[in-house]
Formats: structure tokens, C-alpha cells, sequence
């Protein structure tokens, strides 16, 4: 047996408040000269711009994107709503409705066209309504093939990447060859004459000091370069 479902409280008020609400919006729309099929249109345009304009309200919170547009068409319909339901509570003397209502009334339908095309035609709405569709035509490999595919093909630059790199040789050092030693300089020729001199030089300067004369002061005796000095000294030795 099958459970008897009990009315939905929130449901019942919901179809009791929009009720009232319609036939209030008719009798301000046949007041203010809107007659006929037309004032039972008025109702239905204020509903329907108060729920595109919730339905956009909850996709951009959804979307965390600015619902900026969203709150203000929101609150122009729960105005035309609202201020219907005050004007026929007896506020409004709807056999004498004034001329600023029925600008209102006139020109609500274009007002209430702008909302609506601005509210399902914007760049996030769409974004949103209408998500990409993936694109069939192309089919792509499985996970399982990519794998197979990956492990089979070998990359030569992962094999040389393996193999370390051998160090580079280093250069040999250069040999610098050994300056050749300077030829030692011939003897000087002395003349004998001379030596015999420098002889007795050096005999009488060991006889008054006691020394051995020295190159120097025999090359000052004599008078002569360095060089013959140096010769006559070692002959003198």
C-alpha cells in the first residue's frame, strides 16, 4: 500500500501568494488602461523577469562571479510586484489611477525585455548555460595505450643522457727546453813582461800588509780592464 503524501505547507503558500500576487498585477494593469489579453500579460512578464533573474542570481554564486546585474533586476520586479500588491490594498483609488502609474505601466514591457535579454545574454551566463563540448571527431588513445606506446618507444636522447660523459683529457704540459750554458771565454793572452810586474806588486803588497793582494787593488796598480786583471790574478795564484 502505498504512503498518502501529505501537501507540501511551503508548496500550498507559494501557489497561494503567487495567485494573489497575479491578480493583483491584472487589476493594476486593467486600471491603468491595459485592457483585456494584456493585462493578464503584465503578471506573467513581472514573474518571469523576478525568476530568470533568481536563476541568474544563484549561477553566478555558483560561478563565483559578480551578481551585481543579477540583485538589481531582481529588485526591480519585486518592486512592480510589491507596489502592486500595496496599490490595490486600498491605497490606490483605481478608478482615478494617476498619470505617473500609467507611464509605469506603459512602459514596463520594454523595461521588462532590457532585464531579461541582459540577464541570459551576458558573457558569464552563457559561459555557464552552455559548457564546451568536448570534441568527438578526434578519438584520442586510452591510458592503458599510452603507457604500451610510452614503455615501446625508446628515446635515443634518455639513452645518451644515461651513458656518463667521459672526462675531458688533459693537455700535456708543454716542455720548455734548458738554456745551453754560456761558453766559458777564452784565456786572455798577458804578456810576460807584465805578469812579471804584477808579481812584484803583489810580493812587496804582502810584504807591507801581510795579505795577499786582492783583484781590485792590483787592476788599480796596473791600469788595466777588469778583464786582464781577472788573468793576471790567476796566473799570479
Amino acid at each position: 500500500m502505498r504512503p498518502i503524501r501529505r501537501p507540501d505547507a511551503v508548496l500550498v503558500q507559494a501557489v497561494i501568494a503567487g495567485a494573489l500576487s497575479f491578480a493583483h498585477l491584472h487589476d493594476l494593469a486593467a486600471a491603468a488602461g491595459q485592457s483585456g489579453w494584456k493585462a493578464w500579460a503584465y503578471p506573467v512578464s513581472v514573474d518571469l523577469l523576478l525568476v530568470a533573474a533568481w536563476h541568474r542570481l544563484r549561477t553566478s554564486r555558483a560561478a563565483g562571479e559578480p551578481a551585481r546585474s543579477a540583485w538589481t533586476w531582481f529588485m526591480v520586479a519585486l518592486a512592480a510586484s510589491l507596489g502592486a500588491n500595496v496599490a490595490t490594498a486600498g491605497l490606490l483609488d483605481l478608478g482615478h489611477v494617476p498619470a505617473w502609474l500609467r507611464i509605469l505601466v506603459a512602459g514596463w514591457p520594454a523595461l521588462a525585455f532590457l532585464g531579461g535579454t541582459l540577464l541570459v545574454h551576458s558573457p558569464g551566463h552563457s559561459a555557464v548555460a552552455q559548457p564546451a563540448e568536448p570534441d568527438t571527431d578526434t578519438e584520442r588513445p586510452s591510458a592503458v595505450e599510452a603507457v604500451i606506446e610510452r614503455d615501446d618507444v625508446v628515446e635515443p636522447e634518455s639513452e645518451i643522457a644515461a651513458v656518463p660523459a667521459l672526462p675531458s683529457p688533459e693537455p700535456e704540459p708543454e716542455l720548455v727546453p734548458e738554456p745551453a750554458p754560456a761558453p766559458e771565454p777564452a784565456p786572455m793572452a798577458v804578456p810576460p813582461a807584465l805578469v812579471a810586474h804584477a808579481r812584484k806588486i803583489a810580493d812587496d803588497y804582502l810584504a807591507r800588509t801581510g795579505y795577499p793582494i786582492d783583484t781590485d787593488t792590483l787592476r788599480a796598480r796596473l791600469g788595466v780592464p777588469p778583464l786582464m786583471a781577472n788573468a793576471i790574478a790567476a796566473q799570479l795564484a
